[in-house]
């Protein structure tokens, strides 16, 4: 669950890091009038519809992609997930629509930089880094890209029982 309320908080810090960013908004030939721009949409791990992804322009996807919980007798145990957020624009003019891509990006990057935690539980690891790449295909009028960030996670405790039938927390500091 811990990685799951990740992406719910990721998303609801995204969508008010970009909110007032409005982007255009490809025509489809079921529209009776050209859409009225509009900020991004969030989803989290998948585009309700996969073969639509440039229907639902402009829009950011956040993914888990790995997770690692690790322990070293006798200390704390830590916990990280590395997340994939995908970035995607519509417009008609190139130059405007790379651009457009580079500041919904950057407007994020510079937000999470600056406050670096997220749901008040999950803390972005600097030391990881955050990496952004600008997909350079010729896709236009659809601009792409993607930024990898890698959160601590909340650790889970084992729990053991203390033979009397009484559960506790173990932190990996000796034997209960």
């Amino acid at each position: 669950m811990t990685k799951v309320v990740l992406l719910e908080q990721l998303k609801k810090f995204t969508e008010a890091s970009v909110h007032e960013l409005i982007l255009p908004v490809a025509q489809q030939k079921e529209d009776k009038e050209p859409p009225q721009p509009r900020p991004a949409e969030v989803y989290r791990a998948r585009l309700p519809d996969g073969k639509a992804a440039k229907k639902k322009a402009p829009y950011i996807l956040h993914q888990i992609i790995t997770g690692k919980d690790a322990q070293t007798p006798g200390q704390r145990g830590t916990a990280a997930a590395t997340v994939r957020t995908i970035f995607c624009v519509y417009h008609p003019d190139e130059q405007e629509g790379g651009l457009a891509l580079l500041n919904l990006m950057e407007r994020l990057r510079l937000d999470l930089l600056e406050q670096g935690v997220v749901g008040k539980q999950f803390v972005l690891d600097r030391e990881a880094g955050l990496e952004s790449l600008v997909y350079p295909e010729d896709s236009a009028p659809y601009y792409a890209g993607e930024m990898i960030s890698t959160w601590k996670l909340p650790v889970i405790e084992r729990k053991v029982f203390d033979g009397k039938g009484k559960e506790s927390n173990w932190t990996g500091g000796g034997i209960r």
